[in-house]
């Protein structure tokens, strides 16, 4: 098949990028950046450069594809995430369209609202499948700094909560699985590689870093607020990002997980902490 991937050589989209190239796939893969071409065609890949945000050459990206995987990176200068989804959204929905695509692949994550998806809404006569995965291992790397100044991991949810964890790695074989396999119709599908509270999550890093006390807090929202708007979030952004951590502290986004609870992947945030602990140790 030809398959289009974007997320250019990011944690999800280059092991899924090798692991259809060595199945005799033909792969492009989409990045902003132009730095990134000689990558991408070292690993067998063709290179598309651009934007997601231009409708046209995203719909000359799509041209000949049999399969697309799409993601939509987050833009933290945007004031309204929702409407840059949306729009990001359209463009995919469009150049799908256009080029009579029949299968898409597209993550969104553990908290999304599957309701107000553009993609399976107006693809509803193609084969469509949601990728919903818990909390990235790779996301602790932005908490190092508060680790080493606070002694701490900080969220608006911590201690006792319940979190689905991921690991990049394990989501991209489940991306793989899915575009090999036939399926007619949409569906979602809930990616986890292992459930944990939020201290015991940071028990394993704080063992793996020399710090075996390390603790999960919970912050008020009003702190965590002003603290996000203080690093240079936009106002909506950060309301946005406190209501969404909000939910899971109160337990809704894990008890809705449970609904649709996945068989985990094999990657366990033990293994992960190892590359975690290198990364520490470096800053």
């Amino acid at each position: 098949m030809n398959i289009v991937l974007t997320g250019s050589l990011g944690n999800i989209s280059k092991p899924l990028a090798i692991a259809l190239i060595a199945k005799g796939h033909l792969v492009t893969v989409i990045s902003s950046k132009a730095d990134k071409q000689k990558e991408i065609e070292s690993i067998g890949a063709k290179a598309a450069i651009g934007s997601l945000e231009d409708i046209n050459f995203l719909t000359t990206a799509f041209a000949h594809a049999d399969a697309v995987y799409c993601m939509i990176p987050f833009n933290f200068m945007e004031e309204n995430q929702a409407a840059y989804f949306k729009k990001i959204e359209t463009n995919y929905v469009q150049a799908v369209k256009q080029n009579k695509i029949e299968k898409v692949v597209f993550l969104t994550g553990w908290a999304a609202d599957t309701g107000d998806s553009l993609l399976l809404n107006q693809l509803s006569d193609r084969t469509v499948i949601e990728l919903r995965p818990g909390s990235f291992y790779t996301n602790f790397y932005n908490d190092i700094k508060t680790i080493k100044e606070h002694g701490a991991l900080m969220a608006g949810y911590g201690g006792n909560d319940k979190i689905a964890f991921v690991s990049p790695n394990d989501i991209a074989e489940v991306a793989f699985e899915e575009l090999n396999t036939p399926f007619q119709g949409k569906k979602s599908r809930y990616v986890a590689s292992e459930e944990l509270t939020c201290d015991e999550a940071a028990k394993i890093l704080g063992q793996a870093i020399g710090k075996p006390e390390l603790k999960w807090i919970a912050l008020p929202e009003e702190q965590l607020l002003n603290g996000l708007i203080q690093s240079g979030f936009p106002q909506q952004l950060a309301h946005d990002f406190v209501k969404m951590q909000a939910e899971t502290h109160s337990g809704k986004t894990f008890e809705n997980y449970m609904k649709h609870r996945p068989e985990l992947g094999k990657t366990k945030l033990k293994a992960f902490a190892k590359e975690f602990a290198k990364v520490y140790n470096e800053q």
